[in-house]
């Protein structure tokens, strides 16, 4: 029986002996076999989707949060704080609820998709929407850290990184020790409107239709170049028509519905591909970080509207061609 992250992986992760886990049953999320894509972008080896958007709040984000809020509430206490443009707003407030915990969440006004903000008001958070962006809502969330008795729960926090990193342990443990003997090149791709790491400075304004990375100063952004060195790996950028083109890939070539943030790392995987930047032996995995239903909007945006018909057989097959 899987017990979430915490207890599957305790003896890797930085947390002392007697502290409960504070756990929804995250992780343990599939590795799927994607051969249509794989043959769509003209990579010739073996691709693979790790869905991260199965996790409990339909984001990755409940990895790290597990282990974030579970140290919090072992060190008594009751209130953490997040900024957020979705993800880390409604993980929180879920992992908040589930220890008896307020959550404080910091949004970017106009800035957030619905179907995360809904979830971050369902779990009982207290929701302030602010005149200005993601870091601007980072820096509110900095100084009421100083200021007040709450516990920051964005990656800035040690606990959340150490969590989310339980993915990569999955990966080897599904592909087996081939995998964990040799280092995997680490591939990052951003959107080309919010790139800061790419073109080395911040982004003031950072624009992108995927908006869980519409994020012009990232608090990692030393540690994502520092993997990417380690590894001898790439940081790139990708369009965002790249990322819609590979958003419909996945939901029509394979079934695997995910918001536009999750559909970069495919977008950029078809642009090395197409530089011919990596082997056709080669075994990729592609992090798929949250659901589709995070943003029905892009959704119904990038599809055609239904067809109208009278509920009529007939017609119905008139229409389709059938």
């Amino acid at each position: 029986m899987w017990r979430g992250v915490i207890d599957e992986y305790r003896e890797r992760l930085p947390i002392e002996e007697g502290v409960q886990a504070v756990t929804l049953g995250e992780g343990n999320t599939p590795l799927v076999e994607a051969p249509r894509v794989a043959d769509q972008i003209g990579f010739g080896g073996r691709l693979l989707l790790k869905y991260e958007g199965l996790n409990p709040t339909a984001s990755f984000k409940d990895r790290g949060m597990t282990v974030a809020i579970s140290v919090a509430a072992a060190s008594g206490c009751e209130a953490v704080i997040c900024a957020s443009t979705g993800n880390t707003s409604a993980s929180g407030a879920a992992y908040a609820a589930r220890a008896g915990m307020k959550a404080i969440v910091i949004i970017p006004e106009g800035r957030i998709a619905l179907g995360k903000l809904s979830q971050a008001l369902a779990h009982g958070a207290t929701v302030v929407s602010i005149d200005g962006n993601f870091d601007q809502a980072m820096k509110v969330v900095t100084e009421l850290t100083r200021r007040c008795n709450v516990v920051v729960v964005n990656s800035i926090n040690p606990y959340r990184i150490q969590g989310q990193k339980t993915a990569a342990f999955e990966i080897c443990d599904v592909l087996g020790a081939g995998v964990v003997t040799s280092r995997p090149r680490m591939m990052g791709f951003q959107a080309a409107g919010a790139d800061p790491i790419v073109r080395g400075r911040v982004i003031e304004n950072p624009e992108t239709v995927a908006t869980a990375i519409r994020i012009g100063n990232p608090a990692s952004w030393k540690t994502a170049e520092a993997a990417r060195d380690q590894s001898g790996g790439i940081i790139e950028s990708v369009t965002d028509e790249e990322i819609l083109v590979a958003y419909s890939m996945l939901a029509s070539g394979e079934g695997v519905f995910v918001e536009p943030a999750s559909a970069a790392s495919l977008a950029g995987l078809r642009k090395v591909c197409d530089a011919g930047g990596i082997e056709d032996t080669a075994t990729v995995v592609c992090t798929l970080t949250g659901h589709g239903l995070k943003d029905p909007a892009t959704a119904t945006h990038e599809s055609p509207e239904p067809i109208s018909a009278r509920a009529d057989a007939a017609e119905i097959i008139r229409l389709l061609k059938l």
